[in-house]
């Protein structure tokens, strides 16, 4: 076997309150994580505070390097796990729907910034972020979308083009969006040839129902792991030679750059 990566997923429980609530049971749960020898764990966007919050996702937004990042920090070294983690991270007057990763040694691997803002409640609080980042951990080229960023297939093919092998998907799928979890999202691995990670939560918060149906998609379009509706946690074994293997079988990454279209 060539080079192997071990991935969790969390669909945590929507209905924690406070992100005291949150943090706890992060801390409950990494513990049993950390004994399936999980490199990553990928949690739903806005985890940290909660998703469907209002304008409370004001009041709990911090900097990247705020209480919330020092306590993830130090889960992460305590069990030797990186968490990627859904916060609301404040910048001068701007607030941005946003993830964090950091690693066992308290480093921040790397972030990303909403891109696509959804109008309704996300448009009312949040400023779109700009442009896409990888990093690495392990030996592994990762990128993160959030959400309706991942709806869009140029941003899966950009981040692909950039050379990720792996993108994660925190989100904030409502029961009503089947589709998209089910058809719509695995695509993006299949069309790329990359393993996709997404992130949901679970259950109902303040109203919200969310579909849960987190995943881990493979290059070749399978699927590692698939959730219920219910709070679980996903592992997986990403074999990262599937990757080049697939681009090569589906070299769509090359082939898209001889398609002659008109621009206008």
């Amino acid at each position: 076997m060539g080079r192997t990566f071990r991935l969790a997923v969390g669909q945590s429980p929507a209905e924690l309150a406070t992100t005291r609530d949150r943090l706890d049971w992060l801390a409950e749960m990494l513990p049993r994580i950390a004994r399936q020898f999980t490199d990553l764990l990928v949690l739903p966007e806005l985890f940290a505070t909660g998703y469907n919050i209002g304008s409370q996702v004001v009041e709990r937004a911090e900097p990247a390097d705020g209480p919330i990042a020092k306590a993830v920090a130090a889960l992460a070294k305590t069990h030797g796990v990186a968490i990627h983690y859904g916060y609301p991270e404040i910048e001068g007057e701007a607030i941005f729907n946003a993830v964090q990763c950091i690693e066992p040694d308290g480093a921040v691997l790397g972030g990303h910034r909403k891109l696509a803002i959804p109008p309704g409640f996300e448009g009312d609080h949040f400023t779109p972020g700009r442009d896409c980042t990888l990093f690495s951990y392990r030996g592994v080229r990762i990128a993160t979308l959030i959400c309706y960023d991942a709806e869009f297939p140029e941003t899966a093919r950009h981040v692909a083009s950039l050379g990720a092998e792996l993108v994660l998907v925190p989100t904030a799928l409502g029961v009503q969006w089947d589709w998209v979890a089910q058809r719509m999202i695995p695509t993006r691995a299949y069309e790329n040839g990359i393993y996709l990670a997404y992130a949901n939560s679970a259950g109902t918060e303040n109203g919200l129902q969310f579909l849960g149906q987190s995943f881990i998609a493979t290059p070749d379009g399978q699927e590692l792991a698939r959730a219920g509706k219910e709070t679980e946690i996903l592992y997986g074994t990403l074999e990262l030679d599937k990757v080049s293997t697939a681009q090569s079988r589906l070299p769509y990454l090359r082939d898209r750059q001889a398609l002659k279209l008109n621009d206008r």
